[in-house]
């Protein structure tokens, strides 16, 4: 006979009583999954060297006024600006590619390619990253690097 760890009240059965908890339980159980995650990848930055040098991330961080002497802290507002600029690169490229193939074949360079081992000659397209495709990836993320008119 097993029993209930906290009392039942009056018309309440107990599979009644187990099943209200059960969401905070859930909710607590998930707490402490992201709670052991976070600690976790707080481990692994003692580990990481972002590409981004620590004196660059101080300088900056110094500039703007922020003190830490947690290196981890650090090395994570690193990595959250390392990913920052890779997603705008990746975002300028693709509108290069887009710019690139609407042009059609006059702005495409094409240029024989021969992989190792391959037969076959395939042309493979330079692409090229020009001002206005990093303007169109800033101005995805509310920023404005487009020049003045009167400046053109």
């Amino acid at each position: 006979m097993s029993q209930a760890a906290y009392p039942i009240s009056a018309g309440q059965s107990s599979e009644n009583a187990h099943a209200a908890p059960q969401p905070q339980s859930r909710q607590a159980a998930e707490e402490a999954r992201k709670d052991r995650t976070l600690a976790e990848f707080m481990l692994m930055l003692d580990d990481y060297e972002p590409l981004i040098p620590n004196e660059v991330t101080d300088y900056y961080l110094q500039r703007v006024g922020f003190e830490c002497e947690d290196v981890r802290l650090k090395r994570l507002l690193s990595l959250a600006a390392q990913k920052f600029v890779s997603d705008i690169a990746a975002d300028a490229y693709q509108h290069a590619r887009i710019r690139t193939n609407a042009a059609g074949g006059r702005a495409r360079t094409n240029q024989p390619f021969a992989g190792p081992g391959s037969a076959k000659v395939r042309y493979k397209t330079r692409t090229t990253l020009t001002m206005d495709d990093l303007s169109s990836a800033l101005s995805e993320y509310g920023i404005n690097a487009r020049k003045p008119e009167f400046y053109m």
